[in-house]
């Protein structure tokens, strides 16, 4: 007769710990051989870990951890720089990504976003754009530019408003 399987969530965690110069891992090994861990730097910034580091399931919750801190990276990132699948921060990059300055990933939003869509304030760059400036396959912004735009000043197929234009070309030839 065949046992259920226990469940890890009743059972007392025990992590493997290292503890380094710069800060802490904690490390569990499921007996499927799934890993989850965690590092948190002993170095704070405005009441944050400097970084915070998170990887697969936590065996007390049986949920991904969120990562916190200035450097957050994980699953669910929040944090100054945020890298994660959902990432919040000044500066996020993930698959959905909101940011107050720069935003990368495939759905994001903030001052600047660069992504398949680009929701962008000043700037937004992707498939589908919004901005100020906005450059995409759909773009919508006071300069637009992409295979279709809506806005004041627009260059896509249908037609090349001379300002647009201007506005473009000049952003090509800046030089550093």
């Amino acid at each position: 007769m065949a046992t259920a399987p226990t469940n890890m969530l009743l059972k007392e965690v025990k992590y493997k710990v290292d503890q380094t110069m710069w800060g802490q891992w904690s490390r569990f090994l499921y007996p499927d051989g799934r890993l989850f861990e965690e590092y948190v730097s002993h170095m704070t910034v405005i009441g944050l870990p400097l970084i915070h580091i998170t990887r697969g399931i936590c065996p007390e919750t049986g949920k991904s951890r969120t990562a916190k801190g200035f450097l957050a990276i994980g699953r669910f990132a929040y944090g100054v720089i945020a890298i994660g699948q959902v990432s919040v921060g000044v500066i996020a990059i993930g698959q959905a990504a909101l940011s107050l300055l720069f935003g990368l990933g495939q759905a994001t939003v903030g001052l600047v976003a660069i992504g398949q869509f680009g929701g962008g304030i000043a700037f937004g760059m992707g498939q589908i754009s919004t901005g100020l400036v906005a450059i995409g396959q759909f773009a919508c912004g006071y300069y637009a530019f992409g295979q279709m735009g809506l806005g004041i000043h627009v260059w896509d197929v249908r037609h090349a408003a001379p300002a647009a234009v201007e506005f473009f070309k000049g952003l090509a030839t800046l030089k550093a």
